[in-house]
């Protein structure tokens, strides 16, 4: 049984930076390729950014490009989403989510390409 475990969310400043993690449990982390996803009080689910089995193919959404990285270290079967210089939009919770889809690259800033998700762990940017 896969699961997925985010962890490192919390409150942060504006401005701040805050990790977060995300362990794989079930089967070996290269199985996946894996994303970060968003979900802030009363909007819709977004994609946030996205990585390749072998830490490749990296995607990231525009609001996003330039502050946040992600990768990944299959030897500790986790997935990292680094966050700089965050903002008050920034609120929401974080989910990680795996696809074992072979074509996951056509799709992989969709919600539909990832079947694995985690819980989801709160990030709170305070102006």
């Amino acid at each position: 049984q896969v699961q997925l475990v985010e962890s490192g969310g919390g409150l942060v400043q504006a401005g701040g930076s805050q990790r977060l993690s995300c362990v794989i449990s079930g089967r070996t982390s290269s199985d996946f390729a894996m994303g970060w996803f968003r979900q802030a009080p009363g909007k819709e689910r977004e994609f946030v950014a996205a990585i390749g089995r072998y830490g490749d193919m990296t995607v990231y959404a525009e609001f996003v490009k330039g502050r946040f990285t992600i990768s990944r270290d299959n030897a500790k079967n986790t997935v990292y989403l680094q966050m700089n210089s965050l903002k008050p939009e920034d609120t929401a919770v974080y989910y990680c989510a795996g696809s074992s889809l072979r074509t996951w690259y056509l799709r992989r800033t969709k919600e539909e390409s990832y079947a694995y998700w985690g819980q989801g762990t709160q990030v709170t940017v305070s102006s």
